[in-house]
């Protein structure tokens, strides 16, 4: 059985029975078969797999990148397989501006839609025009345009009704050429009247200190999202944690930050076994060595059992966790 363990990021020791990159749809629709389990792999970034999966992996390899621009806009279509922060590092040096805000997140272009993306202030949903994918069932391909892709925070349509349904096989890309950069969330509030190619350089200098570079230690980003609480529910947890940080969402509605919920219950640094919540940055949790999925799930129960017991919030795991079958939940 082929090892998943170089095809994502967490780099847990991990195989399958069989993994195939393909590089167009016809050489996926030539690789796919409804009849077995199968999981479609990107960058590897936002998967774990826990243990061995029992079926087939088909990686995203799709390339290709195209530009034309109208008056007031550029218009970019890219190709599913290509990496995210090496589209956004072009996108810089031609001055199409907009995605700065979302600079060194790891992962693949296909997946960027999925997840609806964000960073900084700035959700990806904003600059999808439309997506191209291919119907599973059908094998016919489709066009979804941004505004019925049912966009919510780390939410689309892709995780719910077109769930398991879909391959996305390009995203195009509509950025507008009177732009005004976001500068207003986090170490970017603090820059005086920033260009767009100052935040990018900043967000790089940021996430480079704050997070660990999965290349060099084993993670798979940010393990959980930002929990978004009612107005009265964080009214009340305010009256006794003073200094808790909050991001407005709606005029009841606020984003609490996960990683300061999980510093404040005490797992900062902490390991159990080689799975350890990260010193910097306890959002992320990483493959300190020969980490195993059961401590990894063991570890993320622990955090969520102490956030929901010291906050009543119950945190939700941003990646996409994989057991002998398939995906599992927490």
């Amino acid at each position: 059985m082929p090892s998943l363990q170089q095809y994502h990021t967490f780099s847990l020791a991990s195989n399958c029975a069989s993994i195939v990159e393909f590089d167009s749809v016809d050489s996926f629709l030539n690789a796919y078969n409804p009849t077995v389990n199968t999981y479609i792999l990107g960058g590897g970034s936002n998967s774990v797999f826990l243990n061995d999966f029992d079926g087939v992996v088909l990686v995203n390899k799709i390339k290709g990148i195209s530009h034309y621009d109208t008056e007031s806009h550029h218009h970019i279509s890219v190709g599913a397989g290509e990496d995210w922060h090496e589209f956004v590092s072009l996108c810089m040096q031609n001055e199409w501006f907009g995605l700065e805000n979302l600079a060194l997140i790891p992962g693949s272009v296909g997946a960027s839609p999925i997840q609806n993306i964000g960073a900084y202030g700035v959700e990806i949903h904003a600059f999808i025009d439309s997506i191209e994918a291919i119907l599973l069932e059908t094998k016919e391909p489709f066009l979804i345009k941004g505004a019925d892709c049912q966009f919510g925070y780390r939410d689309s349509i892709f995780k719910h009704a077109l769930y398991g349904k879909a391959l996305i096989t390009k995203v195009n890309f509509t950025l507008p050429k009177e732009y005004e950069v976001v500068a207003t969330y986090g170490e970017l509030a603090v820059m005086d009247s920033p260009t767009a190619l100052d935040i990018y350089n900043k967000v790089i200098e940021v996430r480079k200190a704050k997070l660990p570079d999965p290349k060099q230690l084993g993670n798979a980003g940010s393990f959980f999202k930002n929990p978004v609480v009612s107005l009265t529910h964080f009214e009340e947890l305010k009256r006794v944690h003073f200094d808790i940080p909050s991001y407005p969402v709606s005029e009841n509605q606020v984003k609490v930050p996960a990683a300061w919920l999980i510093d404040k219950t005490g797992f900062k640094g902490k390991a159990l076994n080689d799975v350890r919540c990260h010193p910097t940055q306890p959002l992320v949790l990483t493959n300190i060595g020969n980490a195993q999925g059961g401590d990894l799930i063991a570890l993320a129960k622990q955090i969520m059992h102490a956030v929901e017991s010291e906050f009543k919030i119950l945190l939700e795991p941003e990646v996409r966790l994989v057991g002998k079958e398939g995906l599992i939940s927490l």
